[in-house]
């Protein structure tokens, strides 16, 4: 078993060989926004950010021995915008080789059919009225930042905009519709609450043994939803409602963790103490689960991308913007260190 983290520094290889130990790193000096490894044929890809150069994607055959640049997605030069980071990266279904998602600030999606040597903005949800509407989060613009093939038709994809609410295809992009039922922004005046084209969803995950279970962390809360992101219920993870990152259980739909933070300008853990929440009951109840983690002095904020489950559900890993690295192998019920001294962590990926 292996990880891949995606740092300020670099891309850096955990490895599970007679304990969790740093590897390889990939990269180094260079920002790698995104990890990702495609099922499908085991290759990996990166997302690494280059400042001037800007946004490059590297792909490798033979996990991590060589690595081959590839095509970065591009807006057409006469559409005023430019890419500013990669926020998402997912393989298509089964039935699909070859195809990889790409989700972008500014708030675009695009779609590869050759393993990443070429790409194409999905025009219907770009042109989509809606979209006018979006706006930028922590980012200046909005940004796709969650893509979620369902494992049962690969032509339904489930994707979340920050700040733009969740939408939905059924016809693999040709057309898209909004869904954010349940969902409110405290952010935004009282009539403006729940428009679903502002909405703020952190980071979405999918139970793939039921894919209609989907969990969310939304800037204003968590939820919860049985129908494939269509409706959301509200939900209540300790000790704070806000967040990043979210992890399904692979086959238990009802559970699910979450790492909570203090909002806003603030953005710390609450108390100074790291925490994940875990619900086992489908979002009733949450467990405060500590052991192995700091609890004072910490000040670690775990982005979106950060949190990950291995297919087993047991095995989970999340890191920080401090450069902690935890990994626990009970269902997060005890964590081990890994590091406290890697560069500040953007993301979290079971090889």
């Amino acid at each position: 078993m292996k990880l891949l983290i995606g740092t300020r520094k670099g891309l850096l290889e955990i490895d599970r060989d007679g304990g969790w130990s740093p590897g390889r790193m990939h990269f180094l000096g260079d920002p790698v926004s995104l990890a990702a490894t495609d099922p499908r044929d085991g290759a990996w890809y990166a997302a690494l950010k280059l400042g001037h150069y800007g946004v490059k994607l590297r792909r490798s055959d033979d996990q991590g021995a060589t690595w081959t640049e590839v095509a970065s997605p591009a807006f057409a030069e006469d559409s005023g915008s430019s890419l500013s980071d990669c926020w998402a990266l997912t393989p298509g279904g089964a039935d699909q080789p070859g195809r990889i998602w790409f989700g972008s600030i500014p708030g675009g999606l695009f779609v590869s059919d050759d393993r990443g040597d070429s790409w194409e903005l999905n025009r219907p949800l770009w042109d989509d009225p809606g979209r006018a509407q979006w706006f930028g989060g922590g980012a200046d613009k909005p940004g796709i930042h969650t893509v979620l093939v369902d494992p049962r038709d690969s032509r339904r994809v489930l994707v979340a905009v920050s700040c733009g609410g969740v939408w939905s295809t059924r016809d693999d992009g040709a057309s898209w519709a909004v869904h954010t039922d349940g969902m409110y922004a405290e952010f935004m005046p009282p009539d403006q609450a729940h428009n679903p084209l502002v909405q703020d969803p952190h980071q979405l995950a999918r139970c793939a043994a039921q894919p209609d279970v989907v969990w969310c962390q939304h800037h204003n809360g968590a939820f919860r939803s049985d129908d494939a992101g269509h409706t959301w219920a509200e939900i209540h993870p300790t000790p704070s409602k806000f967040g990043f990152a979210v992890a399904a259980h692979p086959t238990d739909p009802l559970t699910a963790w979450f790492v909570p933070a203090v909002k806003d300008e603030t953005r710390v853990p609450v108390g100074a103490r790291v925490v994940v929440a875990r619900t086992s009951d489908g979002g009733r109840t949450f467990e405060e689960l500590t052991a192995g983690l700091p609890q004072q002095h910490a000040y670690d904020l775990v982005y979106r991308h950060a949190l990950d489950v291995d297919g087993s559900g047991q095995v989970l890993a999340f890191g920080s913007t401090t450069g902690s690295l935890w990994i626990s192998e009970d269902g997060g019920q005890n964590w081990t260190t890994v590091s406290n001294h890697l560069p500040p962590i953007y993301s979290v990926r079971f090889a």
